[in-house]
C-alpha cells in the first residue's frame, strides 16, 4: 500500500507539473485570453458607465503621507526660500516674505549681536529653541522665556532637578561694560558708584579681586552711595594681572594669562581692564553712570578712562544644581597645545579614562573658593565623542588633506590667535565652525572607518564668514556659596558660541528655566531676585506697574459679578510712616490733624522713597546724613553686629528678613507684615487659629478697604474710626516680596520691613527675659491682602545671618 500511494503521488505530482508551468508570459497570455479578457472589460465599464475612478467614499489612505500638513509647509517653504535667492539675483527686485527673512535671520549665527523684530525688541540666540517650550514675553527690551507653558505651577519639580540634577538659563541679557585705564583711576571710579566698596573688603578678599582670580558683587549707585539712588546689582572682575611668562618669550617680555591671553608686561603697569555686568532692565541706567563718573574722573585728574558697552558681543549662560559641576567636566575638555604642534590643528583629545580623570580634578567644588574665575580654552563640544570610553581621536591629518583651499583657511590659524581670549571682545573672536561641515566630515571619517570611497559626496557650501574656529574661549565663574544649596557656574563666553553649548547641555540632561523658574530657585535659597526683591530700584518700579496694568486688564475683562477686588501692585510702602506716627505718639493714638493717611508720590519713577540696607556700614552712613538720634539695640552684650537704628520721619530705612510661618500659613507676594502685640503672641501661641473664638482677625468688610485707592491712582492707609475696627487693625511695618514656593523643604517668604520698628519689637519681646531665652528671630504678623486671617511668623534679618564682612548684595 505505501508503494502504491508512493506511485500515485509521483503520478499526481508530475500531472501537476506538466499542467501548471513554473513561469507565464504575460504577452502570450492575454493574446490566447484576449476574447474573455475584452467581454471582462466591457461588462466593468457598462457597470461604471465607464468611470473607473474610485468613489472618494471608498478610497484607500495610501497616498495619506504626500498630503502632510507638516510636508506641504516645508514644499512651500523650499519653493519660497528658492523663489526669494532667485529674484533676489536677478534685476527685478521683489520684497522677501518676512516669515522667510526671519527663518533666515534665526538660522545664522553672526560673530556678534542680537536679531530684533520690527519694533526693535531683541532675541536671544537661543529664541527659537525657548519659543517652541516656553511662554514667551517681552521684557527691557528682550524676548525672554517667562516659564513652561500653563498656570505658573511646576515648582517641585524644578527644585527636585535643582537637587538631583542641573538646570541651565540663558542670562544673555546681562550686558558687560568694560573699562580700560590706569589702576589708580579705576579703582576711584569702583569706590564712588559702588557698595561694598573694593576698599572696604578685607585685604585678602581685595587682592584676589584685583588680581582677577575672583569677582565682587556690590550695588551699583549715582554718586556717593549709599545716600543716593541705587541702581542695580552688579558684578565686577578684572583682567588678570599677575600673569605667568611663556617660555619662548621671555626674552621679549610679554606674558600669557591664565586663559590664555597675549598680554605685554610694559601695557600691565599702566592700563588695567574691568568688567562691569549689569542686568538689561538698569543697563541704559548704569551704564550712563559709569560714562559720568569717567568724565568726572577726567575733569578731576585729566587721566582718560574708556567706558565701552560690550553688548551683543558677550553671552551668559548660567548652571544650577547639584550635578552642575559633573556636567561641565563631561562638556569642557581644555585644549593641550605644545610648542611643536599649532594649537589651531586639532589635536587628538582620546576620551580614555586615565584622561578623564585629570580633566575631573580643576572642576571638584571642595577644591575651588567661591566666586571664583576659571578661565578655560576649550574644545568645540560638538567634536567630543559621545562615548567617553571611546579610543577614536580627531587626528590631525583630517584638518590638514582637506579638500578645498578653503577649508584650510578655516580650520588654519596661527600661535597668537589662538591665545586670544575673551578681554579682547572688542576686536576679533572667531564664531564656530559650520554645522555642515562638521558632518559632512564627521560622514567622510565613518566612510573611511568602512573602507566605502564615497565619490559622488561634495565638500559642503561654506558660508562667507572670513574664519571660524573649532576652541572657544570662556570664564568659568563659580556662584556664592551659602548653606545647604547647591553651587552654581557661570560661563561668559562670546555670543556666536551660545547655541553650541546650550544644545550641548540640553543634550546632556539639563533642564531649561525661564524667568519664573528662576525666581523659584532663589526663594528656595534665601536669595534675593533682580528687580523682583529691590523695591529702591527703578526697574522695581516700572515691573510692577507693568505687572499691575496687566493685572487690572485682566480683571476688567471678568463680569461684575465675579470680579475680585483690586489690591495695591506695588505695595504702599510709604504707608509705614503711619505706623511711625503711631507708634512715635506717647497715647498710641491717631492725632486729627494730619495722619489719616499717607498718599504715595512717585520720586523720578521710583514710587520707593528711602533705602534698603545690605550692608553692615550702610545703616550708619544713611543715619549719619538724614538723622540726629541714634538707638542702638544688640542681642547681648557678646553680639553687637545685628544693630537697629533710628531713622527719621521723611526717609525708611529697610532690611531684608525672612519669613517663616509659626505653626501654619502659606505667605503670597505683596502680603502685609503687621507688628504684633503681646497679647496676640500669646493668644496664636497657645494654639488658636482661624475659624475659633479669639483668633486674630479682620472683618471681612475691612480687608477690601484696608488700602484705599485714590483718583490719582496712588494708594494710603485706610486709619480706622470705629472702636471695634480699631480693635482688629494692625499696623504695616513691611511687605512680602516673594512669596512661599510650593515644594521647598523649609517654606520662606522674604520681606523688607523697617529697621526701626524691628527694633521695637524685638525690645518690647525681650523686655524681662533672661539672656539666654532671647530668641535672635523676631514675632511679626502676616495677612495675605485677601485673606481677613493673621498668620504668626518668625522673622530673621538676613545681616545677622552673614559674617563680620557679609553682605546681602548677592542675588540671582
Amino acid at each position: 500500500m505505501a508503494s502504491a500511494n508512493g506511485n500515485n503521488n509521483k503520478k499526481r505530482g508530475g500531472g501537476l507539473s506538466s499542467l501548471a508551468p513554473r513561469e507565464i508570459s504575460v504577452q502570450k497570455f492575454s493574446e490566447a485570453r484576449a476574447a474573455e479578457l475584452e467581454s471582462l472589460h466591457s461588462i466593468v465599464s457598462e457597470r461604471l458607465n465607464k468611470d473607473f475612478r474610485s468613489k472618494r467614499n471608498q478610497r484607500r489612505r495610501t497616498n495619506a503621507y504626500t498630503s502632510q500638513p507638516s510636508k506641504r509647509r516645508n514644499i512651500k517653504r523650499q519653493r519660497s526660500e528658492s523663489l526669494s535667492i532667485g529674484q533676489a539675483s536677478s534685476s527685478h527686485e521683489t520684497k522677501i516674505p518676512r516669515r522667510v527673512k526671519r527663518r533666515m535671520e534665526l538660522k545664522g549665527n553672526p560673530e556678534s549681536g542680537f536679531s530684533t523684530t520690527g519694533d526693535g525688541t531683541k532675541r536671544l540666540r537661543t529664541h527659537v529653541w525657548h519659543a517652541k517650550r516656553f511662554s514667551m514675553t517681552k521684557l527691557w527690551g528682550f524676548h525672554l522665556p517667562l516659564g513652561l507653558h500653563g498656570r505658573g505651577r511646576g515648582s517641585r519639580d524644578i527644585l527636585n532637578k535643582s537637587r538631583q540634577g542641573v538646570l541651565v538659563h540663558d542670562a544673555s541679557y546681562h550686558i558687560a561694560v568694560q573699562l580700560e585705564g590706569p589702576e589708580g583711576s579705576l579703582l576711584s571710579i569702583l569706590n564712588m558708584l559702588l557698595e561694598p566698596s573694593p576698599s572696604s573688603r578685607s585685604k585678602e578678599v581685595f587682592d584676589s579681586i584685583l588680581t582677577g582670580l575672583s569677582y565682587g558683587n556690590s550695588m551699583l549707585y549715582h554718586v556717593e552711595p549709599p545716600v543716593s539712588q541705587v541702581i542695580s546689582p552688579v558684578i565686577y572682575m578684572w583682567r588678570p594681572s599677575q600673569l605667568p611668562k611663556r617660555r619662548d618669550e621671555e626674552e621679549v617680555g610679554d606674558c600669557v594669562g591664565n586663559d590664555g591671553c597675549l598680554v605685554s608686561n610694559g601695557d600691565h603697569a599702566d592700563s588695567r581692564k574691568l568688567w562691569v555686568w549689569i542686568h538689561a532692565s538698569s543697563f541704559s541706567e548704569g551704564y550712563a553712570s559709569l560714562k559720568l563718573a569717567c568724565q568726572k574722573q577726567m575733569n578731576e585728574t585729566g587721566v582718560l578712562v574708556d567706558c565701552l558697552s560690550l553688548e551683543g558681543q558677550l553671552a551668559k549662560l548660567e548652571l544650577f544644581g547639584t550635578k552642575a559641576s559633573q556636567l561641565l567636566q563631561k562638556i569642557l575638555h581644555p585644549v593641550t597645545s605644545s610648542s611643536e604642534n599649532p594649537p589651531s590643528v586639532l589635536i587628538k583629545c582620546s576620551m580614555e579614562k586615565a584622561e578623564a580623570k585629570n580633566v575631573v580634578d580643576p572642576y571638584k567644588e571642595e577644591c575651588i573658593p567661591s566666586c571664583a574665575i576659571l578661565p578655560r580654552f576649550v574644545i568645540d563640544p560638538r567634536l567630543i565623542p559621545n562615548n567617553p570610553c571611546d579610543d577614536t581621536t580627531m587626528s590631525a591629518e583630517m584638518t590638514k588633506t582637506e579638500p578645498t583651499e578653503s577649508l584650510e583657511m578655516l580650520t588654519t590659524s596661527t600661535e597668537a590667535e589662538t591665545f586670544k581670549c575673551l578681554w579682547d571682545a572688542n576686536g576679533e573672536l572667531y564664531p564656530p565652525e559650520e554645522e555642515n561641515i562638521l558632518c559632512w566630515e564627521k560622514h567622510q571619517s565613518r566612510m573611511k572607518s568602512f573602507c566605502i570611497d564615497d565619490t559622488a559626496d561634495e565638500f559642503p557650501k561654506i558660508s562667507s564668514k572670513p574664519r571660524s574656529s573649532r576652541s572657544c574661549p570662556l570664564l568659568l565663574l563659580k556662584h556664592r556659596k551659602l548653606g545647604d544649596t547647591a553651587t552654581g557656574w557661570s560661563l561668559i563666553l562670546p555670543l556666536s558660541w551660545v547655541k553650541v553649548f546650550w544644545n550641548a547641555f540640553v543634550s546632556k540632561g539639563a533642564q531649561a528655566i525661564g524667568q519664573r523658574e528662576k525666581r523659584w530657585l532663589s526663594c528656595d535659597a534665601g536669595l534675593p531676585f533682580f528687580p523682583s526683591d529691590f523695591p529702591d530700584c527703578k526697574a522695581y518700579s516700572s515691573l510692577t506697574m507693568s505687572e499691575g496694568a496687566d493685572l487690572k486688564e485682566k480683571a476688567q475683562r471678568r463680569p461684575l459679578a465675579v470680579r475680585p477686588f483690586r489690591i495695591p501692585i506695588p505695595p504702599p510702602w510709604s504707608s509705614i510712616h503711619v505706623t511711625h506716627c503711631v507708634k512715635e505718639s506717647s497715647d498710641q493714638k491717631l492725632t486729627s490733624g494730619g495722619t489719616s493717611g499717607v498718599e504715595i508720590f512717585s520720586n523720578g519713577g521710583n514710587l520707593f522713597d528711602g533705602i534698603v540696607a545690605r550692608t553692615p556700614d550702610s545703616l550708619p552712613t544713611f543715619l549719619q546724613t538724614f538723622t540726629n538720634r541714634v538707638e542702638t539695640i544688640q542681642e547681648d552684650e557678646t553680639k553687637a553686629r545685628g544693630q537697629i537704628h533710628k531713622r527719621s520721619d521723611n526717609k525708611l530705612c529697610l532690611v531684608r528678613v525672612l519669613l517663616h510661618a509659626f505653626k501654619e500659613g502659606s505667605f503670597e507676594e505683596g502680603a502685609v507684615v503687621c507688628a504684633p502685640s503681646l497679647a496676640d503672641l500669646s493668644l496664636l501661641k497657645s494654639g488658636c487659629s482661624e475659624g475659633e473664638e479669639g483668633g486674630v482677625t479682620i472683618p471681612q468688610s475691612s480687608v477690601s478697604s484696608y488700602f484705599l485707592e485714590q483718583p490719582s491712582g496712588t494708594w494710603e492707609l485706610n486709619v480706622p474710626e470705629d472702636s471695634h475696627t480699631k480693635q482688629s487693625h494692625r499696623w504695616p511695618i513691611g511687605f512680602v516680596t516673594t512669596g512661599f514656593v510650593r515644594g521647598s523643604k523649609k517654606p520662606t517668604a522674604a520681606a523688607l520691613c523697617d529697621a526701626v520698628l524691628l527694633g521695637r519689637l524685638r525690645e518690647e519681646q525681650w523686655r524681662g527675659k533672661d539672656v539666654k531665652r532671647r530668641k535672635k528671630e523676631i514675632y511679626v504678623l502676616v495677612r495675605n491682602l485677601r485673606s481677613c486671617a493673621y498668620r504668626l511668623a518668625l522673622a530673621t534679618i538676613v545681616l545677622e545671618q552673614q559674617d563680620a564682612s557679609g553682605d546681602d548684595v548677592h542675588c540671582f
